[in-house]
Formats: structure tokens, sequence, C-alpha cells
């Protein structure tokens, strides 16, 4: 079963992604991925820079993301632009992972964890959607504790993105991160107990082969 992991930006869902990977779940950050696919000299690499200009680059020609977030949060078509050059190429590396797993005999629960699943519209590949929310006080000071930015900064980043209530519109499960990590890891018990029931009673209707 392959389940998407999304949720806003400072809401934690790198948190729970470990959370179900102590659990067994087998799980892809997407994050990590764009990060390698963009180090250079990549064809990634090349048409990224070939379109913000080498002002994003750091001494060793790596990506100053810091510097690259500070423009594509600013300005729309510009973020959009780099979603469609990464993007497509994050979506296949998940792709083959996932394939690579089950070719070897993993079997229940995929957790791919990515931040703009609902955004690109690439949350239809899954069969179930988890989304990690947390309340927009809390995910303004964490983002602010977590990266230093502005208090005007960190609105901008996070109005960026679907706001949370409607991503929770597409979630086949809900997780809080509101209040303690113990509360949290609850949820995340009864989030994986529940995925593996669905995934049982799915294989229990696949055919023999």
């Amino acid at each position: 079963m392959k389940v998407g992991l999304t949720g806003g930006i400072a809401c934690g869902r790198s948190t729970v992604a470990k959370m179900f990977g102590e659990r067994g779940c087998y799980c892809i950050d997407a994050d990590k991925i764009a990060h390698r696919l963009l180090q250079p000299p990549s064809a990634i690499w090349q048409r990224v820079v070939g379109y913000f200009g080498e002002e994003i680059l750091n001494p060793d020609q790596t990506i100053n993301r810091e510097r690259l977030g500070a423009i594509v949060f600013s300005d729309r078509e510009k973020r959009e632009r780099l979603n469609s050059i990464v993007h497509p190429q994050v979506i296949e590396e998940e792709n083959r992972f996932v394939e690579e797993y089950l070719l070897s005999g993993g079997e229940e629960i995929v957790i791919v964890d990515a931040a703009l699943m609902i955004e690109t519209g690439s949350h239809h590949r899954f069969d179930k959607i988890t989304v990690v929310y947390t309340d927009e006080q809390t995910q303004l000071e964490r983002l602010i504790e977590r990266s230093g930015l502005s208090p005007e900064e960190a609105q901008r980043r996070i109005k960026a993105q679907l706001p949370l209530r409607k991503k929770l519109l597409y979630a086949d499960y809900k997780i809080s991160n509101s209040r303690s990590l113990q509360d949290t890891e609850r949820q995340v018990e009864e989030v994986f107990q529940s995925l593996k029931e669905d995934w049982r009673r799915k294989f229990s209707l696949l055919p023999p082969r």
C-alpha cells in the first residue's frame, strides 16, 4: 500500500515519518531526493542555474537553498517554474524507489513524505493520504524558530502553500502535531494500525497469482 504523507511547512512531517519508520514502514523523503538531484553538475542543477542565474550558487557551486527560497517564495511565477523543473524528476525517483522496494519483496506500507503532493496533483498516485497539521500560531512559531526567518517572511512561506484547512479535505487520515510528542505518537500508532487493516483488506481482495 502506497501512502502519501503531507502537510504544511513546519508542521512536523519528518517527525511523523520517523515514527512510521520505527513501526516498519518503508519511508521515502521527497525533500532528500530533490536535494540529491540538485547537486552539481546534474541536468536539473544546470536547468535551475540556467533559469535563476549563478547568484543562487555557493562558492562550491552547490545551490544556496536559503537564497533560492527567498526568490521563489516571493514570486509565484518563479516558484512554479522551479517546481516544474524539479518535481517531475522527484516523482520519477519516488516511483523507482517504490518499485525497487516491492520487487525486493517489501510488503505492506510504503510512506512517501512530500510537502507539495496535493499542490502538484501527484496525490492521486497513492492509496491513502495522511495529512500532518498544527494550529496556525504553532506553525508560524515553529517555522520562525527553525529557520530564523522574520515573522513576515515566515508568513509569506506559509501562504505560498495550500492552506492547511484545504489540505485536510484530501486526507484519509489526519495527525495533529500541535501538542506533545507523546500525543503525536499515539495518533501515529492509531493511523498505522488502521493502515495495516486497510492493507490486509486490500490484499484479501487481490486475485491469486
